[in-house]
Formats: structure tokens, sequence, C-alpha cells
């Protein structure tokens, strides 16, 4: 269970490690988008680490990380391809960036650092918590850009009409603000549970 758990809040890949900041930032203009991409990172890192744990005895050291980006690149593959058959309106909005999953350093990250190193159990039990950890970071970003941004949540009228739209919250800067806001609310949260 600790596995789980560490990637939701103690090792968030977002809010902790600040890593996949390049999907983190880019594809966070909305609720949608964010939830796509988190989703997308689950099923990755989760077969992924999979297939790195139940092969991490055969793979020469050498090769290892060449392997682990085949591995991964194959599993990215199958994202995309689902995503341009069923979805081609979310595949569009998240262009480029699923295909750079590929080089996500969470996913290599995870691969090398745990899958590599521990039981098939605990290296899914590990996907699973740091997938629907950057999950759902992703969607918190996304959620806060859209509703400040677009007076929407999943495209359903959230604020008024009347309501002035903060542009910035659906251009580049707006992701950077609001990952600042969050990383500062959570380290303040974590500064009280320490007292």
């Amino acid at each position: 269970m600790r596995e789980i758990v560490k990637g939701l809040w103690d090792e968030h890949p977002i809010f902790r490690q600040l890593l996949g900041m390049c999907p983190t930032l880019a594809v966070t203009t909305s609720a949608i988008n964010g939830l796509s991409m988190g989703l997308a990172v689950v099923f990755v890192l989760f077969f992924s680490s999979l297939v790195v744990s139940v092969m991490k005895k055969i793979v020469p050291h050498q090769v290892r990380i060449a392997i682990y980006t085949v591995i991964i690149a194959t599993f990215v593959t199958i994202v995309d391809i689902f995503l341009k058959a069923n979805f081609p309106q979310i595949s569009r909005a998240l262009g480029p960036y699923v295909p750079l999953i590929i080089v996500n350093c969470i996913i290599l990250g995870r691969c090398e650092a745990f899958a590599s190193k521990h039981s098939i159990g605990k290296s899914l039990r590990d996907a699973l918590g740091m997938g629907i950890g950057f999950s759902w970071g992703l969607f918190l970003l996304g959620a806060i850009r859209e509703i400040f941004g677009a007076r929407t949540l999943l495209g359903i009228q959230i604020l008024p009409q009347n309501y002035d739209r903060l542009i910035v919250m659906i251009l580049p800067a707006g992701a950077f603000l609001v990952l600042g806001f969050l990383v500062a609310i959570m380290n303040q949260i974590e500064a009280k549970a320490k007292k």
C-alpha cells in the first residue's frame, strides 16, 4: 500500500519531484486534456513497469535504458493510435505531447529506479500510485486553468458569463503561475503537518 500512497502525496511526481513538466505545463489548458494525458501516462507506466519488472534479470545492464525506452515506446504507440482512432479531438489537443511520453522522466525514472529492482506486485503498485498522482495533478492544474480562463469545467459553464476571464490562465504563463501556487500550497500543508 505504501507504494501507491507515496505517489499520491509524499513523492508526488508534479508537486514534489517536479517531474514531467513538459506535458504538465503544455496540455493542462483544460481539465479534460489534463485527465486524458494523465490516463495515458497511467497506462504506459503500468504496462512498462510490468514488462521491465518481468524482464529485469534478462536485460543486460549496459543496454537497459535503450531496452526500457523501446518498451515504453511500444505502449506509447498503442496509446497514440488508440486516441487517434477513438478520440481524435483529444488526440489533436494533446498533439505531440503523447509521443513525448516516451522520454517522460517519470516513466523512465520509475522503470529504472523501481521496476527494475523490485517484484512485479510492488512495481505495479508503484506505477499506479505515481500514475494516479500524476493524473490528479494534471487534472487539478487543468481544472483551475479552465475555470478561470474559460469559465468552464469539463466544458460545462461554472462561472457566470459576466465574470471577466483571466486569459493568462489559458496561456503558458498561466501554467507556471498555477503550478507555482499549487507547489507552495502543498509545501505549506506539509510544513503544518510536520508541526
